[in-house]
């Protein structure tokens, strides 16, 4: 079965020369429908740049990207803004909700843009927030919500198009301890239930511990692969904190 994502050489040098700084260097990763795979790595190593590259928001030096079987560095103009908005979806640390528009329209807003039918839009938004839990949500503004909650509207924004990939860049971070394991326990439920592929950037241990394989990386190449196979969560946040100890130094702030 080919992958949903497959990277392959991807190499990403900033600067010119003497200051040239290599991000990523040759990383090969690759992700199959339905899998939900956590990035890990002390700061520098190369992990939010490869969610980055996979995004389109920044371009490889060199390198292969291909999603669904397209080379996502060959895509210009209107072609890249359209794979973009259909068939990715982007949840971040910071949820950018728009203030002036309630859950609802917020989320709605992602469906208008790819030219949804009118009468699917209702019953699309308010299935994806049961799914994450703020149902009762929908006629707020963003103000009237706590964090968590504004967290999983963004996370609905983000998956009710249906997206082939969603990529998530810290999700957690600026969450509080009750607001984060809420968030993450929907995620699951999206991953499981609905079979959403999950590629998510994070520095937490017990965060990365809720993915089904974790990538570690280490000075833009990949460091270490783990996965949860039928282990339960805590036997696998084990597993994680180990790798971080033999990162050593490089990762206290993940601890």
């Amino acid at each position: 079965m080919a992958s949903l994502l497959q990277v392959t050489g991807l190499t990403k040098i900033y600067g010119k020369r003497g200051a040239a700084t290599r991000a990523l260097d040759g990383v090969d990763l690759s992700l199959e429908a339905g899998e939900y795979v956590g990035i890990m790595g002390a700061s520098g190593s190369g992990k939010t740049t490869l969610l980055n590259c996979v995004s389109t928001i920044d371009k490889p030096t060199s390198g292969s990207i291909l999603v669904e079987g397209r080379e996502l560095t060959r895509l210009k103009g209107k072609e890249l803004t359209r794979f973009r908005r259909e068939r990715l979806g982007f949840i971040f640390q910071d949820c950018n909700l728009l203030d002036t528009l309630t859950a609802f329209e917020n989320i709605a807003l992602s469906l208008s843009i790819v030219g949804t039918p009118a009468g699917e839009i209702r019953p699309r938004v308010e299935e994806t927030a049961q799914l994450l839990g703020i149902g009762d949500c929908l006629d707020k503004y963003p103000y009237q919500m706590s964090g968590g909650q504004q967290q999983r509207c963004a996370a609905a924004r983000a998956i009710v198009t249906h997206p082939a990939l969603v990529l998530a860049d810290e999700p957690t971070g600026a969450l509080d301890s009750k607001s984060a394991r809420m968030l993450l326990e929907r995620l699951e439920v999206l991953n499981r239930e609905r079979g959403t592929t999950i590629l998510m950037v994070t520095h937490d241990a017990f965060t990365a511990s809720c993915c089904q394989r974790v990538v570690f990386l280490r000075d833009g190449q990949i460091f270490q692969e783990l996965s949860r196979g039928e282990l339960d969560r805590r036997a696998f946040f084990a597993q994680i904190i180990r790798v971080i100890t033999q990162l050593g130094g490089e990762m206290e702030d993940v601890l």
